[in-house]
């Protein structure tokens, strides 16, 4: 299992090479920022429980096409992490739709590794965890499906999120053999740099997801 996640995430950080390469092209864009956040909030689990994590991300894109990296501190189980993705995405009228690959690589601490029908940390310094993403929308709601394709072949996520204005509404299900746990996201962009978030679990079998109300404060730089 760890040659292939290797190859997979080499294969990631392959294509992320690749298409940078492109580069100067017409339409092309680089983009970077980096951000501060009040603590790691995943999906609903509080993975930094409570601490700050520091992120950063280096985004590159032409045509519809996109791949870059993101990292972050503040993960207290897993340590840092950084991940390689590559995607495409486009609007049809009042449609859009996106497809992705992401890689989750724990270069520091433990990782996120599956043992049957149980998530156990290990120590490694490879990517455990890769999703194929699929997300459509109309308008300002969007349904969107992360499938696990190596580390928990029995898990994927679910979201439907809605944006007006400033403010966003998410609800997110963790599907899984073992657990499955459903939660709300309530945001609010004060502007393009400061963000509040709200999240609460409405229902679990999962003993890691805690039932408190969390509260995130997000502030981000973009690097001209």
């Amino acid at each position: 299992m760890n040659s292939t996640k290797k190859l997979l995430a080499t294969a990631v950080a392959a294509s992320t090479m690749a298409v940078a390469a492109m580069a100067p092209v017409a339409n092309a864009e680089v983009s970077a920022s980096v951000g501060v956040a009040s603590t790691y909030l995943w999906r609903g689990y509080d993975l930094g429980t409570g601490t700050p994590a520091v992120s950063g991300d280096l985004n590159f894109s032409q045509n519809g096409f996109y791949t870059g990296i993101w990292g972050s501190s503040g993960d207290t189980a897993a340590g840092t992490e950084y991940d390689l993705y590559i995607g495409y995405g486009g609007e049809v009228g009042d449609f859009s739709y996106d497809v992705s690959l992401w890689s989750y690589v724990y270069p520091t601490g433990a990782g996120y590794l599956d043992d049957e029908d149980t998530a156990e940390f290990e120590e490694t310094d490879i990517g455990d965890l890769m999703d194929a993403v699929i997300s459509l929308g109309y308008g300002p709601v969007a349904l969107t499906y992360y499938g696990n394709v190596e580390g928990a072949d029995d898990y994927n996520y679910v979201t439907l999120d809605a944006t007006f204005d400033k403010f966003n509404v998410l609800l997110g299900q963790h599907n899984g053999d073992a657990d499955e746990a459903t939660h709300i996201n309530f945001s609010y962009a004060y502007n393009d740099n400061l963000s509040f978030t709200l999240s609460k679990f409405l229902s679990s079998n999962d003993d890691g997801a805690d039932s408190d109300p969390k509260f995130v404060v997000s502030y981000s730089l973009p690097i001209e």
